[in-house]
């Protein structure tokens, strides 16, 4: 009597693991095998080594290990438990990695798989909006051309915020393109991308809208109905968009401030400045009230200003954080990440759009060309031309919208393949794609060096084959093609496979070779970078590799582009269980002195403002004592510098002045007040303690000097504290 009931539930279960494999009846046998095994070797390949980065960012591992234990951090993205400061991005992104670490603990792994599961999602959302007008060729080499994206890969491994962004703005790609075909439910896909992107904007403030110009247009422009109707389902998905974004926006600026903590980032404790100020315009017109640089200027109030005479930051041609213009994605220091298929997806574009311009106006390839190349042009006009704070790692916005542009504008030209004017397109994308590789690897001639020639010949070849054979025969045209794709991945394959061998950890970090452990290739790459060091030593007193303070030959640090010695700073507190690193990791959670950053010695070398710092056996078991007498074990000026200390003991750790150390958070008043109630017990000394950002408050350098003058300092181990209830 109990086999009977096993036996009727056994066929749903095996007809639906079928329909799992075999996918949908029309579609050819191949079709979803090949989509799992894309998705399956892509979340393998983000997954390897994955805790070689440890804590990754320190800023927002810290962040995610608050809203661990805490809801009220959790909802406001606070940098510790007990809520002083928040990070200067809304919370979003650190919401899935505070589940992962809620229900699994803390570590390396708990924070960093969901952003690969981010990655694979992207990959999988990608292909169904590809294949779905381009048919599963198109989807499958649109995923792989994303998935081995250096940058891409970067990033999916990484606890910064694009990793969430990305994916949600590809779902807002996705469901607009759902709505732009001939079907009654139109609104509900474009209430689907309000969403979308108003959690995107919830990830990273403002940049989520960059696209919104080219979608609405062509919504406007393409869909189907009358005017009116599509007018008014564009208005119902941007309110759906208001909602999704505002709901959390109002409860912050609603919330009395006294009884939440500071908005990281701003100079008067408002979201709506973040966002609008430090985290927007700002970005553009380089204009950023208390980041570090002022967007590239020197002068009164800036960075330069508040160093040590020998350390001044010469700002180098084109400002703070590189030359703008047209060329910047395919400069020396992004153009290895993002834009070794850049010309090919442009060349597609315009190819696409001549071969479906005579299309009816509700044309779903060419809407689709339309919104994937509005989305990359939009982005990239304003990555190239935007005249703040720009990091390479921004770069994995675009990678979507190029990996779509491969996959469609292949698709179509393919199909097309018997007209000259198609071959002869499709046979030019290989071939710039070929040269712009050959290009690249040229950068790093010591790297590789016959992979750069292998690829130029590969792609000359199937360049010339493209031309004739698949106007002769089909399967030889599918082997040419096939060879045009392997030698425009080649590349970027390389660049992949030494990102995801290499760790990367701090506020900077860079794919291929040279960007293990958050180091970039070269002085600062454009932006403001130390001088020699005097008497060739870093700020915190470590020597600099090669004697003098510089880096040695190219910029590079021996070896793997780690510091010597395997980039553990002083003590003994390396081991399992000191609460420095992950858990099997083996890595410390920051640089020791003479750590490097992004081609720069970090200010400070116990801690620093792009990576934190090494917290040994002894300062650990120092703060943890006692520990429960405090609201903050410690404070510390900079979030870097406190990061390090609070996932080193569990424990918050005050970050005086935010990011930057720019913030008035805490003010010298309530600092003073906080220490006369006992709720802070040490307060961490630092070579950044007499920092701040351009334009920004001096509350942390106020705070640094009544500390010193006031207070015994204490060295435990490599660190060193001023004890807050012991004045002199």
């Amino acid at each position: 009597m109990t086999t009977a009931p096993t036996a009727v539930h056994a066929a749903p279960r095996t007809g639906r693991l079928a329909r799992l494999w075999r996918g949908r009846a029309e579609d050819a046998p191949w079709v979803r095998p090949a989509f799992l095994a894309l998705l399956a070797a892509t979340a393998l390949l983000y997954l390897w080594n994955l805790s070689a980065s440890g804590y990754a960012n320190s800023f927002y591992s810290a962040a995610v290990q608050a809203g661990s234990e805490s809801w009220k951090a959790f909802f406001f993205g606070s940098l510790d438990a007990a809520n002083a400061i928040t990070v200067d991005k809304p919370p979003a992104a650190l919401w899935p990695m505070a589940l992962s670490v809620r229900l699994f603990g803390l570590g390396s792994w708990q924070i960093l798989v969901p952003e690969v599961l981010m990655g694979a999602g992207t990959v999988a959302v990608l292909y169904a909006a590809v294949r779905r007008r381009f048919g599963a060729g198109a989807g499958l080499i649109a995923g792989a051309v994303l998935a081995l994206t250096p940058v891409a890969a970067l990033m999916f491994r990484f606890n910064n915020p694009d990793a969430l962004l990305a994916l949600l703005m590809t779902v807002a790609v996705y469901c607009v393109l759902r709505a732009l075909e001939r079907e009654p439910g139109g609104a509900k896909w474009l209430v689907g991308a309000g969403v979308a992107l108003g959690f995107a904007f919830l990830a990273k403030t403002l940049q989520a809208f960059l696209i919104l110009p080219p979608l609405a247009l062509v919504y406007v422009a393409c869909a189907p109905g009358g005017f009116v109707r599509r007018l008014g389902r564009l208005a119902l998905g941007g309110l759906a968009m208001l909602v999704s974004a505002g709901w959390w926006v109002a409860l912050v600026e609603l919330w009395p401030a006294s009884s939440r903590p500071y908005v990281g980032g701003s100079q008067h404790n408002s979201f709506l400045e973040l966002t609008f100020g430090y985290n927007g315009l700002g970005r553009i017109n380089g204009d950023e009230v208390g980041s570090v640089g002022g967007g590239g200027r020197g002068g009164p109030g800036g960075m330069t200003e508040n160093l040590p005479a020998g350390m001044e930051m010469p700002v180098r041609v084109g400002g703070g954080w590189g030359e703008t213009g047209i060329g910047r994605m395919f400069n020396d220091q992004v153009g290895g990440q993002i834009s070794w298929l850049l010309p090919a997806a442009l060349l597609l574009l315009l190819a696409g759009l001549v071969v479906t311009w005579r299309a009816p106006r509700t044309d779903t390839a060419r809407s689709a060309f339309l919104v994937w190349g509005g989305s990359l042009l939009t982005t990239l006009a304003v990555f190239s031309f935007m005249a703040g704070i720009f990091h390479e790692y921004y770069t994995v916005a675009l990678a979507p919208y190029l990996a779509a542009l491969i996959g469609t504008g292949a698709a179509v030209l393919w199909e097309e393949r018997t007209r000259w004017p198609a071959s002869a397109a499709l046979a030019a994308a290989v071939a710039v794609t070929a040269w712009w590789a050959w290009t690249l690897l040229g950068r790093t001639p010591d790297w590789l060096p016959w992979l750069r020639w292998t690829v130029l010949v590969a792609g000359a070849v199937a360049a010339l084959g493209l031309l004739f054979a698949g106007r002769v025969d089909r399967r030889l045209g599918l082997a040419v093609a096939g060879l045009g794709l392997a030698a425009g991945l080649a590349g970027p394959l390389a660049y992949t496979v030494v990102t995801v061998n290499a760790g990367h950890q701090g506020s900077i970090v860079t794919a291929g070779p040279g960007g293990a452990m958050g180091g970039g290739r070269g002085p600062m790459n454009g932006r403001v970078a130390f001088g020699p060091m005097p008497g060739g030593q870093n700020p915190g007193g470590g020597q600099a590799p090669g004697g003098n303070g510089q880096m040695p030959g190219n910029g590079q640090m021996p070896g793997n582009g780690q510091a010597p010695g395997n980039g553990q700073g002083p003590g003994n507190g390396q081991g399992p269980g000191t609460g420095q690193q992950p858990p099997g990791t083996g890595r410390p959670v920051g640089g020791g002195p003479g750590s490097r950053q992004a081609g720069m010695y970090v200010v400070g070398g116990p801690g620093g403002l792009l990576n934190g710092a090494s917290v040994d056996t002894k300062a650990r078991e120092a703060l943890l004592k006692e520990a429960d007498d405090y609201t903050w074990v410690a404070a510390a000026v900079g979030a870097q510098n406190a990061a390090s200390y609070q996932l080193a003991t569990g424990k918050p750790v005050m970050a005086i002045g935010g990011f930057n150390g720019s913030d008035p958070s805490p003010t010298l008043d309530q600092f003073k007040r906080y220490v006369a109630e006992g709720k802070i017990h040490y307060f961490v000394s630092s070579d950044r303690m007499q920092m701040g950002g351009a334009g920004g408050s001096s509350a942390s350098s106020e705070i640094s000097a009544w500390v010193t003058a006031t207070f015994e300092k204490v060295t435990v181990g490599s660190s060193t504290f001023y004890d807050l209830t012991e004045r002199k």
